[in-house]
């Protein structure tokens, strides 16, 4: 089952780069639409109900993952094309890759208002007093976690928890997605699925930062300069996690990261992570390279691990 394991992870990583998401019925979107129908069931404004709610979605797809499992155990080829096709669908470099791209182009035009609705696509900020150097900043930023949440971390499970790592760890960042902010409406009912995210990222986030140094010099950027930025800034960085790529993405890049953030519910004043200028729209394609190269370093990775991994 180790061989179908890692060849399963590789091929899923060549359907994501080849294919990208797929174009209907994607499972995400439907276990976005199942969470979303048992949150207006279950809804209270406290720990407990959202702590059930987290509890039996991903308790769900745990289940399904570890009977998926147990019912190709004994087919190598069957295991591999089941890993394959799940690790198609809970990867996101493709479509992240596409964005930031996007980005990159209408930032180069010059057109602020198309990069300002660009953005929704990246991340949840508001963007509507952004000019293109904090519009730059911010898609360099999403790209960077994106990478970590929708790549590595996604790669990372599904080495070591084969199938109900991959479908599990999906669940738990699409949960963080809908649920895990500190708005009026989820600062405690999506306590449990922020928590559960920050948990599920603790060893993705720093793989993923090692990752970024190690491949920084394919893009022209600096392996130094990540290792150097992430070691001293990261920790300051409000999230355990996000902080810990972004920093790796600034020093890489040689550019600074951080400042003022705004989104629909709060305004953060982040700290400055790196020494160098600020980001423009190079910037933004220089990422989504690197983003490229860590996501085929992380497969490479991930399928070694599952065939050492006992």
């Amino acid at each position: 089952m180790r061989a179908g394991r890692a060849v399963g992870l590789l091929l899923g990583v060549a359907a994501d780069a080849a294919l990208g998401d797929p174009r209907r019925g994607h499972p995400v979107a439907t276990f976005g639409a199942l969470a979303h129908h048992l949150e207006r069931r279950l809804y209270r404004d406290d720990r407990a109900a959202g702590a059930a709610h987290t509890g039996l979605l991903v308790g769900g797809v745990v289940l399904a993952g570890v009977a998926a499992e147990h019912l190709t155990r004994r087919s190598p080829v069957a295991h591999a094309a089941t890993t394959a096709v799940i690790t198609w669908t809970v990867l996101g470099g493709a479509s992240l890759a596409d964005e930031g791209t996007s980005m990159a182009s209408t930032l180069d035009t010059g057109d602020l208002a198309g990069a300002r609705r660009q953005l929704r696509n990246l991340c949840g900020r508001d963007a509507e007093n952004l000019d293109g150097q904090g519009l730059a900043r911010a898609s360099v930023e999403s790209v960077a976690e994106n990478t970590s949440d929708a790549v590595v971390g996604p790669l990372v499970w599904g080495a070591v928890a084969g199938l109900p790592g991959l479908l599990g760890y999906r669940a738990v960042n699409t949960l963080d997605a809908m649920v895990g902010h500190r708005s009026p409406r989820y600062r405690r009912f999506g306590w449990a699925a922020a928590t559960l995210d920050d948990l599920a990222n603790l060893l993705p986030s720093r793989v993923a930062a090692v990752l970024t140094a190690g491949c920084a010099p394919v893009v022209g950027g600096s392996a130094s300069g990540a290792w150097r930025t992430w070691r001293r800034d990261a920790a300051a960085h409000p999230s355990p996690n996000a902080g810990q790529i972004e920093a790796a993405f600034a020093g890489a890049l040689r550019i600074r990261l951080g400042g003022r953030t705004i989104y629909g519910h709060a305004v953060e004043q982040r700290p400055v992570m790196g020494e160098g200028r600020t980001a423009d729209a190079g910037d933004v394609t220089r990422s989504v390279e690197l983003s490229r190269v860590i996501g085929a370093a992380t497969g490479a990775l991930a399928a070694v691990t599952a065939l050492l991994r006992r």
